[in-house]
């Protein structure tokens, strides 16, 4: 597999465009707005998707009848799905999640059925593994699968317990329910309609209101032995974790597209929006702190979503090899998308805290992204325990290596800022190395800081290879081009500095802040991180901002 695994660029184009032209046809301002404000998921809408536009081939394989799309495909589907409305494309990537048991861990017969009944009749999947008082503790669940046994052999399983917060919950027309089986977690195919289950009236939400998100009720459900996912009991965790890779990379599409969505609304308005006789765009007040900083971090994000869609469809990804890398996606896209919308809000002023000129409605959906597949949180705690190790493993060299690289980089294309990405990864392997000097992981926040760290760090680099790939050639045929080479040298530039200074200023005060005086990090610190250099490295920030800033407005 490769980079082009999936669709060939001109389909995935063809797709792309004919999706936005639907979107636009099917919710159509007045409707989406009126959507949101009475909470109703357009179910018409969800299935015509399939039956219409068959979104969901892209996610079935071809031996199934699907189209055997690649993460990269998705990925740039998601964010299309996004920018329209994030409820929306929670519906629709709910079946793709809910399908995930199957594609991972079913029979061949239970894939033919499923799977092929995805893509040949559209039907909506859901997912149901949360629960109320495990939220995302999957292995804190109550819900019970009881074996039912005739003569001897095992026929089926009585299922009882509840699910909470799934998409598509009483829409859908089949659900994935992860159970506890005597052999330990297991996943069951239930069809609505079924004895005993049943779900609650949708969720009252804050965003994503054209989502139907509901709780699930199972009161002695009797399931078929044939329902039982793969047959084996005991594979639902493994079976969990074997794609959090890629479904956090569509979530981190999905922050990314929201993010968007609210800055170009945000350019848009200030070209026509007047302020002691000029434009706001013309105002570094207004485009150097709200948009331009957010253009860079979106930015970085995207590149980190295309190298790692790019090695999930390189075969990489398999049992859960690239989860880490997912959470980093995720983490920064959605955490950029949330602040975005958020700046695009005070952007407008008063008209962007009114319904109509939509940017408050995406704040309030893209705020979720940021919650479900792994909350923010959840995610620095996976980016710092695996990072923490592979700083172990090599002895603290893992980011000294990747700051050689990144010198490399700088001397073959001394544009795209990777000599300043190189001292951010250079600091951040000495703010690794001063935590084990004062054994400061001990600290839950430290190492929470820690996995913030290393989503800025790496999605700075992985902007740097995309700004000199753009440059030499070299980028991948499906990926996003609203800029060019040029253009994304300067992000990279922006970006790199951003992530060098919260490498090593933020860095130092968290060390020193838990470290024990008596150690004397505070004295040696500045130079271990190289402050002084990251500090210099500033010069020419400005510049840059307003570089960028013409660009956007062309």
């Amino acid at each position: 597999m490769n980079a082009e695994q999936g669709l060939d660029a001109e389909t995935l184009g063809q797709m792309l465009e004919g999706l936005q032209e639907y979107l636009d046809g099917e919710l159509p301002p007045e409707r989406q707005l009126e959507l949101d404000h009475e909470d109703i998921c357009p179910e018409d809408t969800v299935r015509a998707m399939s039956t219409d536009m068959g979104i969901q081939l892209v996610f079935v394989p071809e031996a199934y009848g699907g189209m055997g799309g690649g993460a990269f495909d998705s990925y740039r589907l998601c964010e299309v799905m996004a920018r329209k409305d994030i409820g929306l494309a929670t519906a629709i990537f709910a079946t793709f999640l809910g399908s995930d048991p199957i594609l991972v861990g079913a029979t061949e017969e239970q894939k033919e059925k499923w799977l092929g009944a995805i893509a040949e009749d559209g039907i909506v999947f859901a997912y149901g593994a949360t629960e109320p008082e495990a939220g995302s503790d999957l292995g804190a669940m109550k819900t019970k699968a009881v074996p039912i046994e005739v003569d001897g052999e095992i026929t089926g399983y009585r299922i009882s317990g509840a699910k909470q917060w799934i998409s598509n919950g009483s829409i859908a027309d089949a659900t994935t329910i992860l159970a506890l089986a005597p052999a330990g977690p297991t996943w069951f195919v239930l069809e609505k309609g079924i004895a005993g289950f049943s779900s609650a009236k949708p969720e009252d939400k804050h965003g994503i209101r054209l989502s139907n998100t509901a709780a699930l009720f199972l009161d002695n459900v009797e399931v078929p032995i044939e329902n039982l996912v793969g047959g084996v009991e005991g594979k639902g965790l493994v079976q969990a974790q074997q794609v959090f890779g890629y479904t956090r990379v569509m979530v981190a599409a999905f922050g990314l597209g929201g993010g968007w969505e609210a800055v170009d609304r945000a350019i848009e308005y200030s070209k026509t929006r007047n302020s002691g006789g000029s434009p706001l765009a013309e105002k570094q007040g207004y485009t150097h702190k709200l948009i331009v900083p957010h253009v860079a971090r979106l930015e970085a994000a995207r590149a980190y979503i295309e190298e790692t869609a790019t090695r999930i469809d390189g075969g990489e990804g398999h049992d859960g090899a690239l989860n880490t890398e997912g959470a980093v996606a995720k983490y920064l896209a959605t955490e950029s998308g949330n602040r975005a919308a958020e700046d695009a809000i005070q952007a407008l002023g008063g008209y962007g805290f009114t319904r109509e000129y939509v940017v408050e409605k995406i704040k309030r959906d893209v705020r979720i992204t940021t919650i479900y597949e792994g909350t923010s949180e959840i995610l620095e705690m996976t980016i710092a325990r695996d990072r923490w190790q592979q700083h172990l493993k090599s002895r603290g060299t893992y980011y000294l290596t990747a700051a050689q690289e990144m010198a490399a980089l700088h001397a073959k294309n001394p544009n795209v800022g990777a000599d300043v990405s190189a001292l951010a990864l250079e600091a951040l392997a000495g703010v690794f190395a001063a935590c084990q000097a004062g054994r400061l992981t001990r600290n839950q926040h430290v190492l929470f800081r820690l996995g913030e760290l290393v989503a800025n760090v790496e999605c700075s680099a992985a902007l740097c290879r995309r700004a000199a790939a753009a440059a030499d050639g070299t980028l991948v045929e499906k990926a996003d081009r609203r800029f060019d080479a040029d253009a994304l040298a300067i992000i990279a530039r922006i970006f790199a500095r951003e992530a060098a200074m919260k490498a090593a200023e933020e860095g130092m005060r968290w060390v020193v802040g838990s470290s024990d005086p008596a150690l004397g990090l505070a004295a040696t610190l500045p130079t271990a991180l190289r402050l002084d250099d990251v500090r210099a490295a500033q010069a020419g920030l400005i510049s840059d901002m307003t570089a960028l800033a013409d660009v956007l407005y062309a």
